[in-house]
């Protein structure tokens, strides 16, 4: 997106240009010259431009601005897109006869991926005679984490009956189009089959998709069999594999993977699950309640506030934009009353390099044995990279409690809680 935005902007730049010397005639186009020739110099100027951005994408210098500038490099078109897609939301189950799936149609182009990690460019033609899992995430997605256990297992029990997995990493904040952050994503959660980077969405509209996880099943013939929205159902999803392979001539174990997933990737608790996913960017945020309200790409000095359940506020000085906040002064803090077994923040470091400190108290006090595998039991942990933390998993009873993580160094980005 970032590329293309780029060409888009210096073309429309040389397009004004000559655009005015055509409608405003030859008697202004003149005057415009002027005695040092502005209108040449203007027209070289434009065309040097053209040149670097060209340079700069070539050399994909382009891409350490995009990731480095959240709000802007993720883009108004783009948040206005995630607004109304879904994460997590459960659809799609499969049918109790498998052997009769219906055809939703062929597979469209992988072609607009923007860069592919672990294998070659894939294409669906290439593809033809393989059974194809397509399976759209993000690596701080906490639903896409607890279904990718069952992903992997997959690709690893039925590779050599024919199936191909390929991940389609469509970023939802933009750190997650640096190739860097995904790359070190991909090696640390164990991931070895091709990913596509879809850091301009276009993989993801050819399919029409509009969820994190998403996964397209694909029959020898290229044609979509069966699609899943969200977790779950992983046992019937299996079986639509099963079906399919066994359609392209292949022999399969009947039996399904077991997967027993540890740490964030571990599966919800839904049956006491009474908290939303919230973002702390301007953009999609919702139930914050430090007096004042959240102000927009501003420094200021926010207050905390009593909370009832999902409520959140911040204190301390921050500066919130569309994506996330940004902490500006050491010992800023952020406070979440909620119920839930697991609570999952996704945050990163301003300053390349920082490892920002911080400590978390539940009920005010240190969480001990509900401690997330991101903190110790005294609540301290460091902000290391761009991701998703998991901070409490409680081991006892599930009831309202009053989360606060308390900041010991300034420069941390905060993007969204997520629970489990």
């Amino acid at each position: 997106m970032g590329s293309t935005l780029l060409l888009l902007a210096y073309a429309a730049g040389a397009a004004t240009s000559l655009g005015l010397a055509l409608l405003v005639g030859g008697r202004v186009f003149k005057a415009m010259k002027g005695a040092l020739g502005a209108g040449e110099w203007l027209r070289r100027g434009l065309g040097a431009l053209v040149l670097v951005g060209v340079a700069l994408i070539a050399l994909g210098l382009d891409t350490g601005l995009l990731t480095r500038v959240s709000a802007a490099s993720t883009g108004r078109l783009e948040q206005g897109l995630l607004t109304t897609v879904g994460r997590g939301t459960p659809m799609g189950r499969a049918p109790v006869d498998v052997a009769n799936l219906p055809v939703e149609g062929l597979a469209p182009s992988l072609g607009g991926a923007t860069t592919w990690i672990n294998s070659p460019p894939r294409t669906m033609e290439q593809l033809r005679g393989k059974v194809v899992v397509v399976d759209f995430w993000t690596y701080s997605c906490i639903n896409c984490l607890r279904a990718l256990p069952y992903v992997k297992a997959w690709a690893d029990k039925y590779r050599d009956d024919g199936l191909v997995v390929i991940g389609v990493h469509t970023p939802e904040f933009a750190f997650e189009k640096s190739e860097a952050n995904v790359r070190q994503a991909i090696q640390r959660l164990g991931v070895t089959y091709p990913v596509a980077m879809d850091n301009d969405f276009a993989v993801w509209r050819a399919f029409k998709n509009q969820y994190w996880p998403a996964h397209y099943f694909i029959d020898a013939q290229g044609r979509i069999r069966h699609h899943r929205f969200g977790e779950g159902d992983y046992e019937g999803s299996e079986r639509v594999i099963q079906q399919l392979l066994k359609e392209a001539g292949a022999r399969v174990d009947a039996s399904t993977v077991q997967v027993k997933a540890q740490g964030d990737a571990a599966a919800a608790d839904f049956s006491r699950l009474d908290s939303p996913e919230t973002y702390v960017g301007y953009a999609r945020a919702e139930n914050f309640r430090s007096p004042g309200g959240l102000v927009r790409d501003a420094v200021k000095d926010y207050a905390p506030a009593a909370l009832a359940l999902n409520d959140w506020s911040l204190s301390g000085q921050w500066r919130v934009t569309r994506e996330h906040a940004d902490l500006q002064r050491a010992g800023g803090r952020l406070a979440f009353r909620f119920k839930a077994r697991d609570l999952h923040l996704v945050m990163g470091s301003g300053t390349s390099g920082a490892t920002p400190r911080f400590r978390v108290r539940i009920d005010g006090q240190s969480p001990g044995a509900d401690a997330g595998v991101d903190i110790d039991a005294q609540g301290m942990g460091r902000v290391q990279g761009e991701r998703l933390y998991q901070l409490v998993r409680q081991k006892g009873p599930v009831r309202e409690r009053t989360f606060e993580i308390e900041f010991l160094d300034p420069g941390v980005q905060v993007f969204a809680f997520t629970f489990g």
